[in-house]
């Protein structure tokens, strides 16, 4: 399950459970809109509830990378898993976004915040 908090110029989500591709669609769609109206956007990726992500999620997250590297300025990934923090900075060969993985939510929303202040 996923939960999306659209904000001026960012997108936040947090993971509960299993990370299913229908979690990850609602993300897109969150995202695509966002995009479209505000540009290049901030992402606050919270995954430290995840339990884990299926196949099909990875494969889509390949896809949605490649198809919206220009869509980010900075994307914060919170996470205390390795593979996800691998997936996290494979991920940026892709992206033009500044990329950091965090331990603790609050220092992942502080970094985004801070280029703002």
């Amino acid at each position: 399950m996923i939960v999306t908090d659209c904000q001026p110029h960012r997108v936040s989500v947090n993971v509960y459970g299993e990370f299913t591709l229908a979690d990850y669609r609602e993300f897109e769609e969150a995202v695509n809109y966002k995009t479209r109206f505000d540009g290049p956007v901030d992402l606050l990726f919270d995954l430290s509830d995840m339990a884990g992500a299926t196949l099909d999620v990875a494969l889509e997250d390949l896809q949605f990378t490649r198809a919206h590297a220009d869509d980010f300025h900075r994307i914060a990934v919170v996470t205390d898993s390795q593979w996800v923090l691998w997936s996290a900075w494979l991920a940026q060969v892709f992206m033009s976004a500044e990329l950091k993985v965090f331990d603790n939510p609050q220092e992942a929303e502080d970094w985004l915040s801070e280029e703002k202040a």
